[in-house]
């Protein structure tokens, strides 16, 4: 019986082990991409001149999937678009990209995008128009809010692909021919405000081509965000020295100041936070929340911090702050009397930490949550709000 059963638990191994290796889903996710950002020396930049044969390419779309140019072989027209996820320009020409990629479709004609920047580059500070930095887990959100309908790959690690092509900024297009030689290189238009515009420069080289025309105008202007180069990375990193050297200040408040914070006229859009350094999830998402200041600042927004702890702890509030770089508002609670506390803040808050509000001037709550926050969405909240917005 015994062994009637060893036998049995063997063939189920089998079965088993010879599933795993035909299971494509498990054979995806040994094969899952992870982005390395690394160092790259510095050099000139020259962008394709018209042309130009297409370089070649073997980079990651939002599956993880290694996509070449040979991969777009039966295209009649490919379009490689240089675009990322940060830039209030590249997000105001998604949309026509989408469009354009739709009215195309059948007719043969390829859009690509390329997503050029180092993360170890991008700034904070260079964020404050955007929901999503330019990181590789990023790009797979950007790609899937937006529906993108074109192949959105990433070049992060070492910018290899995009230093054959040279972009100068976030968009640039580069419109091949059947033969992939350069036949335009540029703007999608001239009209950068969504609604304006209809990719009428894009449109115009891509319809010569399938009319087997001469491009009119084969070189327009780029403009939108520059390419963050890894080399760039020594402004992030003095921006950050920066931030962290700027002084972090406690002051006491009390129930009348939290009732001014809260329903005060203001001309900024107000994130209120309220915290305690006993709790651990608000600990955790502290430095977060401190960096939506270096994202946002910039703008009509301001982080204000509010401790609940007790007084006597507040020499461990203090350090806990400066550790963080909270170069903010930051007040410790004075009264004690935490009901009092959860009443001036929202009467609707339910006394759990942390608890953080979205407030608008004259101090209409727009946003509230109790307990950690989903970092994108409160991103969303803010930068999808009226006063802050994705475009110049």
């Amino acid at each position: 019986m015994k062994k009637h059963s060893f036998y049995l638990s063997l063939v189920f191994l089998l079965i088993y082990l010879v599933s795993c290796k035909s299971n494509p889903k498990n054979s995806e996710s040994r094969e899952l991409f992870v982005p390395n950002p690394q160092n790259v020396e510095k050099q000139e930049i020259k962008t394709l001149d018209i042309g130009a044969k297409a370089p070649d390419f073997n980079l990651p779309d939002m599956n993880g999937k290694m996509v070449s140019l040979s991969d777009f072989s039966e295209a009649r027209v490919l379009v490689v678009v240089f675009t990322c996820a940060h830039c209030p320009t590249a997000q105001a020409y998604e949309d026509r990209l989408i469009q354009f990629t739709a009215d195309y479709k059948d007719k043969k004609v390829q859009v690509v995008a390329i997503m050029p920047n180092s993360s170890l580059a991008l700034l904070p500070e260079e964020c404050g128009y955007t929901d999503y930095d330019d990181s590789f887990a990023n790009m797979k959100l950007r790609a899937k809010d937006k529906q993108y309908n074109f192949p959105f790959l990433y070049d992060g690690d070492n910018e290899a692909v995009s230093l054959k092509y040279g972009p100068s900024t976030t968009p640039h297009v580069f419109v091949f021919d059947e033969e992939r030689k350069l036949q335009y290189n540029g703007n999608l238009d001239q009209n950068e405000k969504p609604g304006t515009g209809n990719a009428e420069n894009l449109r115009a080289a891509t319809d010569a081509l399938l009319a087997g025309k001469a491009v009119v105008n084969p070189v327009t202007k780029t403009f939108g965000c520059s390419i963050k180069w890894a080399w760039k990375q020594e402004l992030a990193t003095k921006a950050s020295k920066n931030w962290n050297e700027n002084p972090v200040e406690l002051k006491d408040i009390d129930i009348s100041g939290i009732k001014k914070l809260v329903k005060k006229d203001s001309k900024k859009l107000r994130l209120i936070n309220v915290w305690a350094t006993w709790c651990g999830p608000c600990v955790v998402e502290y430095p977060d929340l401190v960096e939506l200041q270096r994202i946002y600042g910039g703008r009509d927004f301001e982080f204000i911090s509010i401790s609940s702890d007790k007084m006597e702890n507040k020499e461990n509030v203090y350090s806990f702050l400066k550790k963080s770089h909270s170069a903010i508002q930051n007040y410790i609670y004075t009264e004690g009397d935490n009901y009092k506390l959860i009443e001036a803040i929202d009467p609707e808050w339910k006394g759990a930490l942390p608890y953080t509000l979205l407030i608008e001037p004259q101090g209409k709550i727009v946003w509230k949550h109790q307990g950690e926050v989903d970092m994108i969405e409160l991103k969303k909240a803010i930068v999808n709000h009226p006063m802050i917005g994705r475009y110049f």
